[in-house]
Formats: C-alpha cells, sequence, structure tokens
C-alpha cells in the first residue's frame, strides 16, 4: 500500500470533500494534519444557507384557468425564468462558499434523490431539504423527501389512494433511496405502496395526509404484519443492514473509487448503521482513513460536470456577465442540475465522457480563462429544450463571448513567494505529475500561461 505525503493528502481530501483548494487556502495544507484539516471541512460547514431565490408557487390555476394564450405564455416563460435562475443560483453558491462540503454532499443527495418537477419552488424546497441534511441525518432527510412535494409529484404519490394503489413511491424508495434492487419483492411494493396511500400535498405545497384515501388495512412487509403506515415501512427499510450497505457503496464511489472496495463498504455500512444513519460520523471515517489516501484512489474520478465547472470558478475567482453561459456548459457536458435523466440519476464516472464532451472539456477552462468564443452544437434531450432557455437553438445563437472575468490579480496574488512551478501546477492538478505535464512546466515563460495550459490538459478533468 503506497501513501503519500500530508500536503497531497489534504489537497486530495479537499477535492473530494470540496471542490478544490486554493492557493489561498495552501498556508493551511502545509501546516495541518489530516485530522484537523477534516474537522476544519466540517466547522466551515456548520452554516445552512438555503437557496431562497423563489419566493413561492407561481398559482398554476389562476394562470390557466383564464384561457389565454397570451397569460399561458407568459406563465410558462416565467416558469422557465425561475428554473434557470434556480440552476444558475445554486451554481454560485457552490462556487461561493466556504461551506463546501455541505454543498458538495447537497450534490450526492441531489443526485441519489433525483426528481424532475417544472416547479421551480418545488425543486427549491427539495434541494434546501438535502442542504439541511446533507451532513445530518439520512432517516430525517429521508422522512423529508419522501413528504416533499416535488418527489410526490415526480412519483405519482399523489396519485396513491386505497383500491387504486400507484407502486412508483414505493418501488423507488427501495430500489433507489434505500435498501437496492434483489433486497425486496414485488408483493413488497405492492404493500409498502399501500402504506403511503393519501401521502400528497395541497395547493400551498405543505405536505398533507388524507385520511379518506389511505388504506387502513393489514400489510405485510420484510416479515412484519400490521395497519403499516409510511414512517412505519421507512423505518423497516433502516432497520435492514442492506440500506446502510447500499448508501455506503454508493458514497464510496462517489468520494473514493468508482470501484467499490468491499471491506471498506462494510466498515462504512458498520459506522453508518451504528450511529443510526447520522451522516457526519460516516464520512469522518471516511476522510481519516488511510486506504482514503492511498495513490490508486487519487487523481483517478472524472470529475462530474458541475464539480468541473464549479471548482474552475472556485481556483479562478471567475465571474459571470452572462450567467447562462453556465446553464450551456452544463447541457453540452450532459449535467443540467435540476434536471436528472431519469430518476435513477446521473450514473457517473466514465459515463461523463464521450469525444465530444472531451473535446469541451479541453476547451472550456482556457476558453474561460481568457474570455474568448465557444460553439456550442449537439441534439437537446427534447425534455430539456421544454425547460432551458437560451441554448442550442442554433450555431449562431450560441457561438458568443463566454463574457466571463476571472480574477487574475487575485489568483497569483495568493500563490505563496518562492512557489516552484511544479508545486503549482501540483495544486492545479489531482493526478501525479506526468512527463507531458511536465513538459508545459519546463517549458512555460511565465505563471498565467503555464496555468491555462495545465487546465487544458486531460489532467484536469480528474479529481
Amino acid at each position: 500500500m503506497i501513501m503519500i505525503d500530508n500536503s497531497k493528502k489534504i489537497r486530495h481530501l479537499y477535492s473530494r470533500a470540496g471542490f478544490g483548494l486554493r492557493f489561498e487556502d495552501l498556508r493551511m495544507a502545509e501546516h495541518s494534519t489530516v485530522k484537523q484539516a477534516v474537522e476544519q471541512l466540517f466547522k466551515s460547514s456548520e452554516e445552512i444557507k438555503p437557496l431562497d431565490i423563489i419566493a413561492g408557487n407561481i398559482d398554476y390555476k389562476t394562470f390557466l384557468s383564464k384561457g389565454n394564450d397570451m397569460t399561458k405564455k407568459m406563465f410558462f416563460q416565467e416558469q422557465r425564468q425561475q428554473e434557470k435562475g434556480l440552476n444558475v443560483y445554486w451554481v454560485k453558491q457552490m462556487s461561493d462558499t466556504n461551506a463546501q462540503l455541505r454543498e458538495k454532499m447537497t450534490l450526492f443527495w441531489h443526485n441519489h434523490f433525483a426528481c424532475r418537477t417544472q416547479n421551480a419552488w418545488y425543486a427549491q424546497q427539495l434541494n434546501n431539504i438535502h442542504r439541511t441534511n446533507a451532513i445530518g441525518n439520512f432517516k430525517t432527510m429521508l422522512l423529508e423527501v419522501a413528504k416533499a412535494p416535488a418527489m410526490l409529484q415526480f412519483l405519482n404519490n399523489q396519485q396513491n389512494q386505497k383500491n387504486h394503489p400507484n407502486e412508483n413511491f414505493a418501488r423507488e424508495l427501495m430500489e433507489l433511496f434505500t435498501i437496492g434492487r434483489g433486497n425486496y419483492t414485488e408483493q413488497e411494493v405492492k404493500e409498502s405502496a399501500r402504506a403511503f396511500t393519501g401521502w400528497g400535498f395541497n395547493q400551498q405545497g405543505m405536505f398533507v395526509t388524507r385520511p379518506n384515501l389511505h388504506d387502513t388495512g393489514q400489510k405485510t412487509f420484510l416479515g412484519q404484519t400490521g395497519n403499516f403506515g409510511g414512517e412505519e415501512i421507512i423505518d423497516m427499510l433502516l432497520a435492514k443492514k442492506e440500506t446502510a450497505k447500499f448508501i455506503s457503496t454508493k458514497l464510496y464511489k462517489y468520494l473514493v473509487n468508482e470501484t467499490p472496495d468491499p471491506a471498506h463498504v462494510n466498515a462504512m455500512a458498520d459506522v453508518l448503521y451504528n450511529s443510526k444513519y447520522d451522516i457526519t460520523p460516516l464520512l469522518k471515517f471516511v476522510f481519516t482513513s488511510d486506504w482514503f489516501y492511498d495513490l490508486k484512489n487519487t487523481g483517478n474520478m472524472i470529475k462530474a460536470p458541475v464539480e468541473f465547472i464549479v471548482s474552475m470558478n472556485r481556483q479562478f475567482y471567475v465571474q459571470y456577465q452572462n450567467p447562462d453561459i453556465m446553464m450551456q456548459f452544463e447541457r453540452t457536458l450532459g449535467q443540467v442540475l435540476f434536471y436528472p435523466p431519469n430518476v435513477a440519476g446521473w450514473p457517473g464516472g466514465k459515463n461523463w465522457i464521450d469525444s465530444s464532451s472531451l473535446m469541451y472539456r479541453i476547451k472550456i477552462p482556457s476558453t474561460v480563462l481568457n474570455g474568448g468564443v465557444i460553439d456550442f452544437t449537439g441534439k437537446a434531450d427534447p425534455e430539456d429544450e421544454a425547460f432551458i432557455t437560451n441554448t442550442l437553438k442554433s450555431k449562431q445563437a450560441v457561438a458568443t463571448q463566454v463574457q466571463t472575468q476571472p480574477d487574475w490579480d487575485k489568483f497569483l496574488g495568493e500563490i505563496p513567494a518562492h512557489t516552484s512551478k511544479t508545486t503549482i501546477a501540483q495544486v492545479i492538478l489531482s493526478p501525479a505529475l506526468n512527463s507531458s505535464v511536465m513538459d508545459v512546466v519546463n517549458r512555460s515563460t511565465d505563471i498565467k500561461t503555464m496555468v491555462i495550459e495545465l487546465v487544458s490538459t486531460p489532467e484536469y478533468q480528474l479529481s
């Protein structure tokens, strides 16, 4: 087992538990132990700053009942503007916040509880549930997600009623949110669906139980029989160790390596289960484990598009005169926030990369840092087209200046005096410096030129 030195460990920690280490934090990396750096990440993430750009629910019925085509058009335009605004607002928060562990974990739960809704207020509610509980308790979060209008709507539990149960939420609750496929039967899906009958939301976007729609009959689930409701079903799922293992496996693939190590996953599951699903002890266990810092687990994971954009924004203090460009980046790279491909979320890993997306990934950083022009071409997801404005209408419409302002003075000013070019490259890139990277380092005559070349390498795509 080959280990890496302390400063490299802390850079690795920040690349996985956050969105990367800035040069302004480099002195901390040099003078802290790993345990101190982990504690600092948690301390910085104590504050919960919810997204609050959407003030309230759009009154669908008032808009649509009038029957005026212009009124309906205005409604859908407002709806799209809210969706776009929410997306950009979250990316900006991730890019600027000191609570990067909380936001990084919010991004994980955003994909774990993948959900699509055309109602931006519902989307904001759900996102804030993820953020509030991101490093808190999984059971608390699961219950709140199960009662969130966005999820109740997306998985059709609003239509789940006695005598006509809808199984969508019950199935995904087990397959994707808790114990995982192979650990339940089709009959248990049916019984679970009956337990969630009557769960819904009102016009104000508040969770309600509707007793007249709830099935009060006996249900048999995971070997137990009773007049169960939804909360009892969730308790029984969490009582199964398989749930702790399922969550731990996904977290391992998100934080450590795309290929799970069974012994490490089992150890994580023990911590999660024994803490009654508190997430903080599990994360601290991972971040302070020697195996987290093995060379085989460093610089080996492809950054998700949003992580890629956010880490670049943070590293270079990028400001966007036209924030819509960030949504064009997301769409072109295959990860538009709030629009997962399906209820299973984005598959991640090598799925992020194809010949087209890699070309854009290589070009985007240098374009952003130089205020250049970039063409976005490709075929939009039909479902995305209904929601996302100003993207992929035509080549002419999107071949525009990115209109960005990286703060080079701040970036260069934060690099400690006498820092070698090799050290700068090690901070910019997560993988070990190979010969082609060292060629860039050795031939560069100034730091800015070198950095732009480094962010244009395939190595910059890895964390």
